[in-house]
């Protein structure tokens, strides 16, 4: 497993922060403590027990994988915490929005995947460079746990067509998978150790391949964008400030939650979540939803 990137006052280098824009990732990032990350994981499981059968609106594993900020205060918390916004501010400045927070967990022995794709071929915003995604590992994040494989350097390249395939062992909303055939040796694998992150651009080629571990694989999505860039085609879209100047007009900014689920934070997710699929399910067949 590759050694831990050296920050400044926690922070990325210059060197670091071009290694990102060369490469179009930048792994493996020590954000937190083991011993955070160890709490998070504690306090995400505990989540799960509590709200599983609790009478939600939607099942417990719809709101973990969309905009789970809104409505869960932990991920709000992972979301904004300051040592991950650091390594954020290297590549995007230091006007940061908290655009989403997901958790995707691989079950022990799953055969769970993630297909090859580009995040930024459903999300709306063409192939801008002022998004990017923290992925940070709440349980070890190996080749055998079905970490991330990145193809080094695809960034650089434009939105390559997608296919949808829904399959039930996928782990993405539609089953997307590039139209581009990636060889073994082109993969780079983002192992990682609790509580440290990778980045990857949003024009990256990315994905993860079965946990054949003994031991869940739990990581925190985190998607951040820049508040200066615009969502095309007139759109709505929403994001927390997370740092620096975010009220730019280009956004509806919302609010931390008010608790677990709270009924007013339900309503807003609700509102969030159908503005957003108009985009990113856009062309799908039958009658799909973000992880209904």
């Amino acid at each position: 497993m590759q050694g831990a990137l050296e920050l400044v006052d926690g922070r990325l280098t210059q060197t670091q922060s071009k290694q990102y824009w060369d490469d179009g990732y930048l792994f493996p990032i020590p954000a937190v403590s083991a011993q955070q990350a160890a709490d998070w994981r504690a306090a995400l499981e505990q989540a799960e027990k509590d709200w599983l059968d609790n009478g939600l609106p939607r099942p417990l594993m719809t709101y973990k994988r969309v905009n789970a900020q809104l409505v869960m205060p932990l991920a709000h918390e992972i979301g904004t915490h300051p040592a991950i916004l650091d390594a954020v501010e290297g590549v995007l400045g230091p006007d940061i929005l908290l655009y989403s927070v997901e958790f995707m967990t691989k079950e022990a022995h799953s055969k769970n995947v993630v297909t090859m794709h580009q995040d930024l071929a459903y999300w709306g915003y063409g192939e801008s460079d002022g998004i990017l995604t923290a992925w940070l590992a709440l349980s070890p994040a190996t080749k055998q746990s079905g970490c991330m494989d990145f193809v080094k350097g695809s960034h650089k390249s434009p939105i390559i067509p997608h296919k949808d395939t829904f399959s039930e062992t996928n782990l993405l909303s539609r089953g997307q998978e590039i139209q581009v055939d990636v060889a073994e040796e082109d993969k780079v694998c983002g192992e990682l150790q609790p509580g440290q992150i990778s980045l990857h651009h949003g024009l990256m080629i990315h994905g993860s391949g079965p946990n054949v571990s003994d031991d869940r694989r739990i990581g925190a999505v985190i998607r951040y964008l820049s508040p200066h860039v615009v969502k095309p085609n007139g759109f709505r879209d929403y994001g927390f400030p997370a740092r620096g100047d975010c009220d730019t007009g280009n956004y509806d900014l919302t609010q931390a939650p008010n608790g677990w689920f709270n009924p007013a934070d339900l309503d807003v997710y609700e509102t969030v979540r159908a503005e957003q699929a108009k985009v990113m399910m856009a062309g799908a067949t039958g009658n799909a939803e973000m992880y209904s």
